[in-house]
């Protein structure tokens, strides 16, 4: 197999937790020129890991001449798709459209994994089933990404992300900054390192206002492959279910992730640096600042990295 194209759509988590799998092709045909389909921002991740030999935006519009039914593809596409002896596509095709032009297109050798996650095992197993077709089987569900540059461990910086994809999995805000000031406390040498999205820069703003303003710094916005060489040297990250934390466990950095509706069996990430916080009443308001903060010094304690 000389050609193997992966497509996958989705979020930062949802493509973290396809990695795995995609490095599992990656190890299973390593002369094998491997591309991924996706949205740039994030794939970049696969690519810059080592994973990937190439990468192509899937946001182009000439591709939804291939979610239309029995209508005209466009040529280049028909050629570009028609190049790969594999391609494992993730996209959501309840219909089969999709799947059925691309052998229209002269695609062969097709397997249309699922993006749809149950409940009945880690998200990055069930994202990995669809390559038993090719006797291929996951074995660590932990996903691994591989910074552009070295690691300079900073043993007194602590990483926050306030946020996430839902309210309904983010912590108060006022346990934030109860829990951020507890850390930077006069007599801790300790700096705090504020991640913020596009989605995030209210809550942000409004936590990053009340710390102590020399020990406290924010990262806005900033590419992906930026972000993880930052988390992989940060001493602690601490955030929610979210895409940045499946980030800062895949680099290494020790997590303290607290989890309230969503099962962190399924979502949370496979790697021992991780610690994982529930609420006992599936709210996040039941996860308290006295226990948070006693996992965090734990875990700084301990040290663990990958």
């Amino acid at each position: 197999m000389s050609r193997i194209l992966v497509i996958r759509g989705g979020a930062i988590g949802d493509f973290i937790l396809t990695l795995p799998a995609i490095k599992l092709l990656r190890d299973s045909f390593p002369s094998a020129h491997l591309e991924i389909l996706g949205y740039q921002h994030i794939v970049a991740l696969a690519q810059m890991s080592g994973y990937a030999d190439a990468t192509r935006s899937i946001e182009y519009g000439a591709l939804s001449t291939f979610f239309s039914r029995d209508g005209e593809l466009a040529p280049d596409l028909v050629t570009y798709f028609s190049g790969f002896q594999q391609i494992v596509s993730y996209l959501f095709d309840p219909d089969e459209i999709f799947s059925n032009n691309l052998r229209r297109a002269g695609v062969r050798n097709l397997i249309a994994g699922s993006a749809k996650i149950d409940d009945q095992e880690h998200a990055a197993r069930q994202l990995a089933r669809p390559l038993e077709r090719l006797a291929l089987y996951l074995e660590d569900p932990a996903a691994l990404i591989v910074p552009n540059e070295e690691r300079e461990l900073q043993p007194s910086l602590i990483a926050i992300h306030p946020g996430s994809g839902s309210e309904a999995k983010n912590w108060p805000l006022d346990r934030f900054v109860e829990l951020a000031s507890a850390l930077l406390r006069p007599e801790a040498d300790r700096r705090l390192l504020l991640v913020c999205g596009e989605a995030d820069e209210d809550r942000v703003a409004k936590i990053f206002t009340v710390l102590p303003q020399k020990k406290t710094s924010v990262l806005k916005n900033r590419p992906l492959p930026e972000l993880a060489c930052a988390l992989q040297n940060c001493a602690l990250f601490i955030g929610h279910d979210s895409g940045i934390s499946h980030l800062a466990a895949a680099v290494g950095a020790p997590s303290l992730l607290l989890f309230g509706p969503t099962d962190p069996a399924i979502w949370a990430p496979a790697n021992p640096q991780v610690c994982v916080l529930r609420s006992p009443s599936l709210t996040m308001t039941g996860i308290e600042v006295p226990r948070v903060l006693k996992s965090a010094y734990e875990l700084m304690r301990i040290g663990i990295r990958t």
